[in-house]
């Protein structure tokens, strides 16, 4: 396949109220977040979160967002991402978070922080830009290694690249917490 091409991107983008979810069920929290806290700050770590993944269930880990950052036209311009002419014009956002194993068989960084979401301050919902094909470069983003293997105690730093309308703002991360029950949620300060 010739570069000219450009790498071929699958950008998932999720719209709607609270129940809007990737459907894959691969966590749970230990509890519903309507019991607990559900808001948390930049840094803060999320309650443990249970793997439901074959190969690591019972697995137990937290995921903490600690910077947001929305990237620029220019660095959707030398991404290397193949353009689509009828779609919107769209800018990365760049989300850094430590993920860390807290008990259980080892786990994948991939299994970890698949339910992250960007909410916009338009209400708009986009989980994490999936590559197909080729790669996509992101100043001081690099991809992370999702099939990475940690293991208890262990905490990997990711940074994770989301795509949102140009002109939106990211106004939140979140993790989702399955069907049932609303997601975690990071707000993010302009």
């Amino acid at each position: 396949m010739p570069a000219a091409v450009g790498a071929l991107a699958l950008a998932v983008v999720l719209t709607g109220c609270n129940d809007s979810d990737s459907g894959k069920g691969r966590r749970s929290s230990g509890s519903s977040s309507s019991e607990g806290k559900a808001t948390y700050r930049l840094g803060e770590a999320s309650p443990p979160q249970e793997s439901t993944m074959q190969k690591s269930k019972g697995s137990k880990f937290t995921v903490t967002p600690t910077k947001v950052q929305t990237g620029t036209k220019a660095d959707m311009d030398n991404s290397g991402l193949e353009k689509d002419k009828d779609e919107a014009p769209k800018v990365p956002v760049y989300v850094w978070s430590t993920l860390t194993h807290k008990s259980g068989k080892p786990m994948e960084v991939g299994d970890m922080d698949d339910d992250l979401v960007v909410k916009t301050d338009k209400g708009e919902r986009t989980k994490a830009l999936i590559v197909i094909m080729g790669d996509a470069k992101w100043p001081n983003c690099p991809a992370p290694d999702t099939g990475k293997k940690v293991s208890p105690g262990q905490s990997e730093k990711i940074c994770t690249a989301f795509l949102i309308p140009e002109g939106q703002k990211a106004a939140a991360v979140e993790l989702s917490q399955g069907f049932y029950n609303d997601p975690l949620e990071w707000p993010v300060k302009n």
